[in-house]
């Protein structure tokens, strides 16, 4: 079994005594996380405490019924991804999608993580518009809640394409594979360098003094440590990445011929570990509001932290991927002739299209990563390269 299968099983049944509530309440999630702790001697490092923030079944964030993805609060979503901005943004990505399938002889799409369906729904309307051979989407997805709304919403194409949900990739994968803001809600170590030199793990205990037992942080001292030296003469935290470049790598093991897009919010690690952001870019989201407390409103609330994609790149490139191209949201998605698809959208789709480029929204913070299989490489280069990054491209940068 793969690192990432292994994973998402874990996911799916956390090992505690009993299993956990059907109806997903702040009381019931605050008794599975006491329930964690105790069989855990008091306390949980932060990987495993996001884990089951996040994922704990029927009461998780992204396990329980609640709403997530949104526009606005008064719908009872917590925030906004692209493909809920503008069909703008799938119609443009589409263009990448097919030109990647093309050279890379595939006719298969996975997703992983689907959210809402929108994207999905983006992609394969523009897929059946083109001239790619496009036989089949799937979305890998290990919410049970929002793969019931994926499928609601994708029912309508299954007299067109296959379409089909899995909890795992297989042991041999040829396809163009999309992950939109899949790798910063992957559980992550937190780990503290003091001015000192000390080196401390970040966990959640429970105080006992306080009412109805309110978890607390709590830091043990660790032997743990970063593949990147810190600088020095600060208290420093480091989200260390750790189960987001297991991903990678059992990505890299299963994907056999064909590419993969991974589009987020993140930094090159010159960047995201510079002195300036020497407290880390952990970040809750709770109707469109954000904080930095996950020990409030568990269950209820996104966690989530940047991606260091230069540890990402070496991940892919350590397990035998080759990096195929870098750069900002804006510029890949300009690349892919987004000013293209303008004309056709309606003024607020035009507006919010915008929002996807502009530096000060979404078009600096957000970049792209390309991954390209061994395979498919030759055929990529041979072709001219991947029309996302054709300008602007940073992988130098990594």
């Amino acid at each position: 079994m793969s690192a990432v299968n292994s994973y998402l099983l874990r996911m799916k049944t956390p090992s505690v005594p009993t299993s956990p509530p059907t109806l997903a309440t702040p009381e019931a999630m605050q008794g599975y996380i006491n329930q964690r702790l105790e069989t855990s001697g008091g306390w949980l490092p932060f990987d495993d405490f996001m884990a089951q923030a996040l994922y704990a079944p029927n009461l998780g964030y992204y396990a329980n019924e609640r709403p997530k993805l949104g526009l606005m609060p008064s719908d009872g979503s917590d925030f906004v991804t692209a493909p809920e901005l503008t069909p703008v943004f799938g119609r443009t990505v589409a263009k990448q999608v097919a030109q990647a399938m093309t050279l890379c002889g595939v006719d298969e799409v996975w997703e992983f993580g689907g959210g809402t369906g929108a994207l999905a729904a983006q992609l394969i309307d523009a897929l059946l518009d083109s001239q790619v051979p496009f036989k089949r989407y799937v979305i890998v997805e290990v919410s049970a809640t929002l793969r019931a709304r994926q499928q609601a919403r994708l029912q309508a194409y299954a007299s067109r394409v296959s379409v089909q949900w899995v909890t795992q990739w297989p042991d041999a994968l040829h396809a163009v594979v999309v992950g939109n803001e899949v790798l910063d809600a992957m559980p992550t170590k937190l780990l503290l360098r003091t001015k000192a030199g000390e080196w401390l793990e970040r966990g959640v205990a429970l105080d006992a003094a306080q009412p109805h037992w309110q978890l607390q942080w709590e830091d043990r001292p660790t032997q743990l440590r970063p593949d990147f030296e810190v600088p020095a003469q600060l208290d420093y935290w480091v989200e260390w990445h750790q189960q987001a470049q297991a991903w990678l790598r059992s990505l890299g093991d299963c994907l056999k011929s064909g590419a993969a897009l991974l589009l987020d919010y993140g930094f090159t690690q010159a960047e995201y570990y510079h002195p300036q952001r020497h407290m880390g870019t952990l970040m809750c989201h709770y109707q469109h509001t954000s904080d930095t407390n996950p020990l409030v409103g568990v269950g209820l609330k996104d966690i989530t932290v940047h991606v260091d994609f230069t540890a990402a790149a070496v991940a892919a490139q350590e397990a035998g991927l080759d990096v195929m191209g870098y750069t900002s949201q804006g510029r890949f998605l300009l690349n892919c002739g987004l000013v293209n698809e303008l004309p056709s959208a309606t003024v607020g789709e035009q507006s919010n299209a915008l929002k996807l480029v502009h530096e000060h929204e979404m078009g600096e913070l957000f970049k792209v990563l390309a991954l390209v299989a061994p395979a498919s490489t030759q055929a990529v280069n041979d072709g001219g390269g991947l029309l996302g990054f054709t300008q602007f491209d940073r992988t130098h940068t990594l």
